[in-house]
């Protein structure tokens, strides 16, 4: 929008007030000299005033792109200056800055991971702009339902809910009238520790659970538990009885054993005004679709979908599959995965107009938990993410069989073994997908007469004479780590010692000189370093023997997984990843 057509002040599309700062070589948001003061707090850019005669770019009191500005009148536009070409031409102030692309994407924050978090990451450009963002976010105080910090340093889970709530305008045709919301589509991600992989696990609303005893934070502070219930829908965590999404992270870490540690959510417009923030999302489906329930109407193969056609794609039931609500989340997992993909793209990051509109609409779009809902704390999220690779970032869904208890299924059941297995996996912090193994630092510096524990001769697993104490990890680890050992590792002589003296950080195996063939063929079995070796003495077992002796620390990361593994065989499951393009059928 150039000067000649702006109406009031307020009237000015976000995008373009962002000019480049020749001094930084930087993107910044500069308010035209008439705007209204921003209330958002922060140090002035504009240059120090001077007593004397300005000098090209450093004035009195200076308006955008350094024109000087008298007070109570706006000064027009100087003509372009040729004899100082590094300066931006400060003809039409709504004139989008020329791109720089090796300085201009400095000011650019990248993350993957959700919906919520690649846009937040993506639309970063600065402390002001970044707090004007976090006034757009609503907050909820979930109590001790989720993590009262955010930690750098740790995996984290995240819970991503999608309510079928109405808000804003051309709404009414969807979702539950007069409700707060349920929880239509929910993912919890989780991050793992290096970071170097995510999994989204996707949770079917019609899974049977049972929602335990909720405490809800009243507009006027006051405290109410709502009760709970057995046996019902899942997505009944949020929204009915006044459940918050406090409620239907603990519905999560009741069903699955992970605790959630905090959430964002989203309703209808959020689809509709993201999609169209970044110019449509590409899907592609196998089959021509035409359904009349959700008004989706795509050609076969690829299509680009935005605004209420997005909304439509994500929504509709009856156009793949067996129109059920599993393949509906197969569906919405590919399309955000493209959303992803088109967020990573040169043409989203080198686009301010694109960064800025995008920011604005998932900010408005998002309720979060209390402790993040502050600008450092997004700006951390959004940083952490962006060190995921998304060819490392699995969508699943949670395993799940027909509930047996219905003559005609309508619900599902948590299928028995496999879902525990996919829970175990994730709680473990251990990945999908096959990630490159990194380098501790320890190993580093691990002396070569270390590094040779490991070299020579190996025992044959039946001649491994060990015990087993636990020192530090879960209840009940060495009795798992022994059956292991004892029916699929085939370590026979093995025995459980129960818990250590004192509990330790990393898992360690103490042998004696004459037993290193032994300790050495347990250690590849195990996983274990050189530096997990330890040389010294044996002890004498129930039958008079020399015994190894094999201590889990906090380290262990559950029976039959390798130590030093960033990935292992995982359960065998439907899992896509988010660099995969695919077709919905």
């Amino acid at each position: 929008m150039d000067a000649q057509g702006r109406g009031r002040a307020d009237d000015v599309d976000p995008a373009d007030q962002w000019v480049l700062n020749p001094r930084t070589g930087e993107y910044e948001l500069r308010l035209p000299p008439s705007a209204p003061q921003s209330p958002v707090p922060g140090p002035r850019r504009s240059a120090p005033r001077d007593s004397g005669t300005p000098s090209p770019g450093d004035g009195g009191t200076t308006g955008t792109a350094g024109r000087t500005a008298t007070p109570g009148r706006e000064v027009p536009p100087q003509r372009r200056r040729r004899s100082a070409p590094e300066e931006p031409a400060p003809g039409r102030r709504g004139r989008r800055p020329a791109k720089k692309k090796s300085k201009g994407r400095k000011a650019l924050l990248w993350g993957g991971g959700g919906t919520a978090f690649v846009v937040l990451a993506a639309g970063v450009g600065g402390y002001l702009y970044l707090k004007h963002l976090e006034g757009n976010v609503t907050t909820t105080d979930v109590g001790s339902a989720g993590s009262s910090s955010f930690k750098k340093d740790e995996a984290f889970n995240i819970l991503i809910i999608g309510t079928d709530k109405r808000t804003g305008a051309g709404n009414e045709g969807y979702g539950d009238k007069g409700s707060v919301g349920h929880a239509d589509t929910t993912i919890l991600l989780h991050v793992a520790e290096d970071r170097s992989n995510a999994t989204a696990l996707s949770i079917p609303r019609d899974l049977i659970v049972d929602i335990p005893d909720c405490e809800v934070t009243q507009e006027d502070g006051s405290k109410e538990i709502v009760p709970g219930d057995q046996d019902v829908r899942f997505n009944r965590s949020l929204g009915e009885g006044g459940r918050n999404a406090g409620c239907t992270m603990r519905t999560v870490t009741e069903a699955t054993g992970i605790k959630p540690d905090h959430f964002m959510m989203a309703d209808f417009n959020a689809v509709k005004t993201l999609t169209t923030a970044v110019d449509g999302v590409d899907v592609c489906v196998e089959h021509a679709v035409d359904d009349p329930k959700s008004h989706l109407k795509l050609p076969a193969g690829e299509s680009k979908v935005e605004g209420e056609q997005a909304l439509a794609f994500v929504r509709t039931r009856h156009a793949f599959g067996n129109e059920g609500d599993l393949d509906r989340i197969k569906v919405q997992q590919q399309f955000l995965s493209s959303l992803m993909r088109k967020m990573a793209s040169g043409d989203t990051l080198t686009s301010p107009t694109k960064l800025v509109k995008l920011a604005e609409a998932a900010t408005k779009a998002l309720t979060v938990d209390k402790p993040i809902g502050n600008v450092g704390t997004l700006k951390d999220i959004a940083l952490e993410l962006k060190k995921v690779p998304t060819k490392n970032i699995t969508f699943m869904t949670v395993p799940v069989i027909d509930n047996p208890d219905e003559p005609k299924p309508v619900t599902v059941v948590l299928a028995p073994g496999t879902a525990e297995q996919v829970f175990n996996t994730i709680r473990n912090d251990v990945s999908f997908t096959e990630v490159e193994k990194k380098e501790k630092a320890e190993k580093k510096k691990e002396a070569a007469a270390v590094a040779a524990r490991l070299e020579g001769a190996k025992s044959d697993p039946s001649e491994i004479r060990v015990r087993i104490l636990n020192g530090g990890a879960p209840g009940g680890s060495a009795s798992q780590e022994l059956r292991y050992l004892q029916n699929e590792a085939g370590v026979t002589k093995s025995e459980n010692a129960g818990n250590a003296d004192a509990e330790i950080a990393r898992t360690t195996l103490e042998y004696a000189p004459d037993q290193a063939d032994q300790a050495r063929a347990l250690a590849e079995i195990l996983g274990l370093s050189g530096a997990a070796m330890k040389p010294g003495e044996s002890v004498t077992n129930a039958q008079g023997l020399p015994t190894m002796t094999l201590t889990l620390g906090k380290d262990f990361k559950g029976a039959g997984i390798k130590l030093d593994a960033t990935s292992v065989k995982t359960p065998d499951v439907d899992k896509t990843t988010a660099d995969q393009k695919l077709c919905a059928s």
